[in-house]
């Protein structure tokens, strides 16, 4: 799990989307976050995690042109 991201239990899509505290942190892309994945930035290599928002396990990083696929609806 995302050590930055402590769990809570009972926490809906819609709260994680609003009570997300991250947004502003520049290794989290917002477009992303907002539709309720980690979107962790991975700084050097400008990778993307696009696993659902505090997923369990290390991210899994993905290039930017999926992640704008997955933003533009193609996945």
């Amino acid at each position: 799990m995302n050590a930055e991201h402590p769990t809570t239990a009972g926490g809906t899509s819609s709260q994680v989307r609003q009570g997300r505290s991250d947004l502003n942190n520049s290794n989290v892309r917002e477009d992303l976050a907002r539709t309720g994945r980690c979107a962790m930035v991975h700084l050097p290599t400008g990778r993307i995690c696009l696993l659902p928002f505090r997923h369990h396990g290390p991210c899994e990083f993905h290039r930017p042109q999926e992640a704008d696929d997955v933003m533009s609806g193609g996945h």
